[in-house]
């Protein structure tokens, strides 16, 4: 279970007890060496720039299991001076929100519930203290799979954001919580 009393195993078949807590310092060289790891899924950060996420940070939550850290999620408020074109889009068109900016899943730890597990969190701890959350999922490259895994937890398509050069295009989505 994890403290969100959501199941483990509730998006895949897990092989040991999962549980999603607060991240805390000592979490950082790890979580920030997964990201990297996780491009262009994510982009890649600076430790500074990473420094700079974690302390804007509403949300940061790690997904541990008996092998470590299998994944963590980041979301970040309104109203922030951060670089972000993507967020800034969101500024754009919402009030409030509350922006999903990261979400990793271990190599060796995906297909196991591991992100259901984060997700169900997520929802249920922010659940009326943000309209909505926020996120996007890249079309160019193409990321069909977490595409249909958004979708399924109830996110809907807001429009499409595309670089000016158009070699990167990303679906912008949101779920009321």
């Amino acid at each position: 279970m994890t403290d969100a009393g959501v199941p483990a195993g509730s998006g895949g078949a897990m092989s040991a007890p999962l549980l999603v807590r607060d991240a805390t310092p000592a979490d950082s060289a790890t979580v920030l060496a997964m990201n990297n790891a996780a491009t262009p899924n994510v982009n890649a950060l600076t430790a500074t720039e990473w420094a700079w996420l974690v302390a804007h940070a509403t949300y940061y939550r790690v997904a541990v299991d008996a092998e470590g850290i299998a994944g963590f999620i980041l979301c970040v408020p309104a109203g922030l001076d951060y670089w972000s074109l993507n967020y800034a889009w969101f500024t754009a068109r919402l009030p409030d929100f509350l922006y999903l900016d990261r979400v990793v899943v271990a190599e060796c730890a995906r297909n196991r519930g591991v992100g259901t597990a984060l997700y169900f969190d997520l929802h249920a701890t922010v659940a009326g203290r943000w309209p909505c959350v926020t996120l996007e999922v890249n079309l160019r490259p193409p990321n069909p799979g977490s595409q249909r895994f958004h979708e399924r937890l109830g996110y809907r398509p807001m429009g499409v954001r595309e670089s000016e050069d158009g070699a990167y295009a990303v679906q912008m989505y949101e779920r009321a919580v």
